[in-house]
């Protein structure tokens, strides 16, 4: 049988499917042809298995295959597609949870619809996947199916659900909700119990409690998942946050540098190093693992645009602005990333690139109050009064403003009338 390693296992495929010699062309999977046929080669069994078969069911492989590709490359151009697949009632649902899981970095606000609605999948798995994903944005949406998802006839969708929902302050919750999060909440801490030797059942009880900003006894739950495996570099990263949170940095500091020195290839732990470096305001050094953090992944753009930030308070404009590009570019629908990095070119001088950036976001429908009062004042500067009013108004118009968010463009529209 085929065997791939993974989880440092080298395990056996007992799917017993028929041989897909097209994805080990494209992705270099390993086909059951090539196991006893080792002096040809994939393109020959692909001839074969076509002859054989007019039906190309390999197609389907192909397709699932590049999206989980795309994803694992957070290339989220394929994400319209990716979505697709997890709404479709046709979906393996072990393919559609493994999406959901790898969409988890996407800040793409159109996975969320697709989110809420995975929760009513007749697979617990791709509930439990959606309920844990949905953790990541509590909003009245998500909020409603999570609070459903705590009464699942599935253990593994309530505990996955009280997870989510560990980070919602209890007097957002109703007495019913409360009741019902108190027992799945105890459901999982059962789970992790089951298992006291295993440092992940205290990495994870650990999250649970920094989620409820009990971060003291997150602390405790972390160090203990270090003694037991001080290999595994999550509980480093994490109880640095909870150290932080503490008011203590110094602490904080040293669990980073240990994973820093223990994993030297990992982007978290120099991102996050670097992070806290520049939070602590020690800039040379925020910028030089920030740089390392670029270096591991150019991809990421949470690495590309802090290091911009970072030379941005260096008064090193020009690096600056060429990372805070890089970081709009792989994520163009970031309103973050393209509001600092129009102000940075506002700042260089360059008003016609900083104009074009924030009309950009205007016309994705992104309401940033940053970004239009920054272009307001771009206009107003520039003597276009006439544009200046038209955005003001355009964006009071919409209605996704907060109240004191409209009553400050009221302001902006008044002053402009003196």
């Amino acid at each position: 049988m085929p065997a791939t390693e993974f989880a440092r296992m080298r395990r056996s495929d007992h799917s017993m499917l028929p041989p897909a010699p097209a994805a080990t062309i494209a992705y270099g999977s390993p086909n059951a042809c090539n196991i006893c046929h080792a002096d040809r080669d994939a393109a020959w069994a692909d001839r074969w298995v076509r002859r054989w078969r007019k039906r190309n069911y390999q197609a389907p492989i192909l397709h699932r295959a590049s999206l989980i590709e795309a994803a694992r490359k957070r290339d989220w151009r394929k994400l319209p597609a990716m979505l697709e697949y997890i709404n479709s009632r046709e979906h393996d649902a072990i393919f559609a949870a493994s999406l959901i899981r790898l969409l988890r970095p996407c800040v793409d606000e159109r996975k969320w619809p697709v989110l809420i609605q995975a929760m009513k999948d007749p697979s617990p798995l791709v509930r439990a996947n959606a309920a844990e994903s949905l953790g990541d944005w509590i909003g009245p949406e998500a909020l409603i199916t999570l609070a459903g998802a705590l009464r699942d006839e599935s253990r593994l969708v309530r505990i996955r659900a009280a997870s989510a929902m560990a980070a919602v302050p209890p007097q957002w919750l109703d007495a019913a909700t409360a009741d019902a999060f108190n027992k799945a909440a105890e459901e999982f801490k059962r789970m992790l119990d089951a298992r006291p030797d295993h440092w992940a059942s205290h990495y994870n009880m650990g999250n649970f409690y920094s989620a409820r900003r009990d971060y003291a006894r997150a602390v405790t739950f972390y160090e203990t998942a270090i003694r037991l495996q001080p290999r595994v570099l999550m509980p480093y990263v994490n109880v640095s946050f909870a150290y932080n949170a503490l008011g203590m940095n110094d602490k904080a500091e040293q669990s980073l540098r240990k994973a820093c020195e223990l994993f030297p290839k990992s982007l978290e732990a120099h991102l996050n190093l670097g992070l806290l470096l520049g939070e602590m305001r020690r800039l040379q050094e925020a910028e030089k693992y920030l740089k390392k953090a670029v270096e591991l992944d150019p991809g990421s753009a949470v690495a590309a645009y802090n290091l911009g930030m970072v030379n941005a308070q260096l008064q090193c404009m020009d690096s600056a602005i060429d990372y805070l590009q890089r970081a709009y570019k792989l994520e163009p629908e970031n309103r973050q990333y393209g509001y600092s990095l129009a102000f940075y070119l506002e700042q260089k001088g360059d008003i016609s690139a900083s104009v074009r950036i924030l009309q950009q976001i205007s016309d994705r429908r992104q309401s940033d109050i940053d970004a239009v009062l920054l272009l307001g004042e771009i206009y107003r500067k520039q003597g276009k009064v006439n544009q200046a009013r038209k955005l003001y108004q355009h964006e009071l118009a919409r209605g996704e403003l907060s109240a004191e968010e409209r009553e400050l463009l009221k302001g902006r529209l008044a002053e402009l009338e003196k």
